[in-house]
């Protein structure tokens, strides 16, 4: 059995684990899972986000708001500051003097769903200077955003984890030069994912971490059903395939890597 799985993107406080989040939980150590980055989307997660990592020896946590939290009807940022992010970011702000937040995130940017661009980057900017100023590493999301996350990235040089990396194996090189880590889970196992394994043979493996987005994106040959940790040993199964390596020996290499990338000891 795999032993040492980081997961460096999880959403256990998800609703899809309310039936069964205790018993997961007790049985992930079991299942090989040495530590776990749960990432909180708004101010409505956070609490439980930071309750979770303080219940669970082996969870830590990354508190921001994510760009969707923007218009999702039942994110605090709509429901409970009616769009006022700067006054929920200020209502967070106490949250991050917690020992057991290693870093700022969900944040980013998304170009897919409708949310107004001005007010995503004005929120993304504000977290990367939250981030700068409590020297955190970030938890970051670029979905079809490209060309102004890079811009960002480029300008603030912040340390962290570009989430489910999706960009070219030129665009890594330059980014993991800057100190960028890159987040591989479920998708570079699927079938189209011929770019993934481009960047995975651009990059030094120093740079690349593992993660699941959990309950999302479960990899080859558990798509479709729930995800969790465990399953990250397909992933690097698979990404051992690339770098000809052990699958145990890319689990204790991404794992070395996540704790570097977060300060864990």
């Amino acid at each position: 059995m795999m032993q040492n799985i980081f997961d460096t993107h999880a959403h256990y406080c998800s609703r899809q684990f309310d039936a069964d989040r205790g018993e997961l939980m007790a049985a992930l150590p079991a299942g090989g899972v040495a530590g776990v980055l749960e990432c909180a989307t708004h101010s409505g997660d956070a609490p439980r986000v930071l309750e979770l990592a303080r219940s669970q020896p082996f969870v830590y946590a990354a508190l921001g708001i994510h760009p969707e939290s923007i218009i999702e009807e039942d994110a605090a940022t709509v429901a409970v500051y009616h769009g006022d992010w700067r006054a929920e970011l200020r209502a967070m702000r106490p949250l991050f003097d917690d020992p057991k937040v290693v870093a700022v995130g969900e944040i980013g940017l998304d170009h897919h769903w409708p949310v107004p661009r001005q007010a995503q980057l004005e929120l993304f900017e504000a977290q990367l200077q939250l981030a700068a100023e409590l020297d955190l590493p970030v938890s970051v999301h670029d979905r079809e955003a490209h060309a102004e996350m890079y811009e960002l990235l480029r300008r603030y040089k912040p340390r962290g984890v570009l989430h489910c990396y999706s960009g070219s194996a030129e665009d890594a090189v330059w980014l993991t030069g800057q100190g960028m880590y890159l987040g591989f889970g479920g998708a570079v196992t699927y079938k189209g994912a011929k770019r993934a394994a481009r960047v995975l043979a651009a990059i030094e493996p120093r740079w690349a971490v593992l993660e699941t987005d959990c309950p999302y994106m479960a990899p080859e040959p558990v798509r479709g059903r729930r995800n969790d940790s465990r399953n990250i040993a397909h992933v690097a199964a698979y990404i051992g395939g690339i770098w000809q390596m052990e699958p145990q020996a890319v689990l204790d290499l991404t794992a070395a890597n996540a704790r570097e990338c977060f300060r864990i000891v």
